[in-house]
């Protein structure tokens, strides 16, 4: 199994984090949880801003005339 199998994908991330969105407004889990399930779902957020800053990078310098393959370390 590659690396990009073990982790999940933007699309999954985002579900996952409209899910905990739906456990919270649910009002069905104490206090403590909540506060978890938060914690937990703007982690993830954060990660999902870094993301679309780089694929912004990415596309910018590939609008820009740039290389034909962007890699992350090139941006």
């Amino acid at each position: 199994m590659n690396e990009r199998e073990k982790t999940p994908g933007f699309e999954e991330k985002l579900l996952e984090v409209q899910e905990l969105t739906g456990k919270i407004e649910s009002g069905s889990l104490p206090l403590e949880d909540s506060v978890k399930e938060y914690e937990r779902g703007m982690k993830i957020l954060a990660e999902l801003s870094a993301e679309l800053e780089n694929m912004n990078r990415r596309l910018t310098v590939l609008q820009n005339g740039g290389e034909t393959e962007v890699s992350d370390e090139n941006v």
